[in-house]
């Protein structure tokens, strides 16, 4: 299984979270767009790091909610060090 957060994953989420159709494709290829060019505010953004949180059972960094762009999110989520293990 692969811990790894990508472009499909998260077009999902914004699927099941915000009720958004996302190209998954057209994030990869733009990875700095804002997330309210898709449609996603900053409460479906808290709903995904939610639900991160609860596929994970740990917190995601603080500023996880705050990201402004999916590559951003990607590369926060991804690259932040597991503690407490």
């Amino acid at each position: 299984m692969n811990d790894r957060l990508t472009y499909e994953e998260l077009a999902v989420l914004m699927k099941n979270g915000a009720g958004l159709t996302v190209d998954p494709s057209a994030m990869a290829d733009r990875p700095g767009s804002a997330f309210d060019e898709y449609g996603l505010d900053s409460l479906g953004l808290l709903g995904i790091v939610a639900a991160l949180e609860n596929r994970y059972g740990r917190p995601l960094p603080a500023d996880a909610d705050r990201c402004k762009t999916p590559g951003e999110f990607l590369d926060l989520v991804n690259n932040t060090p597991v503690t407490g293990v």
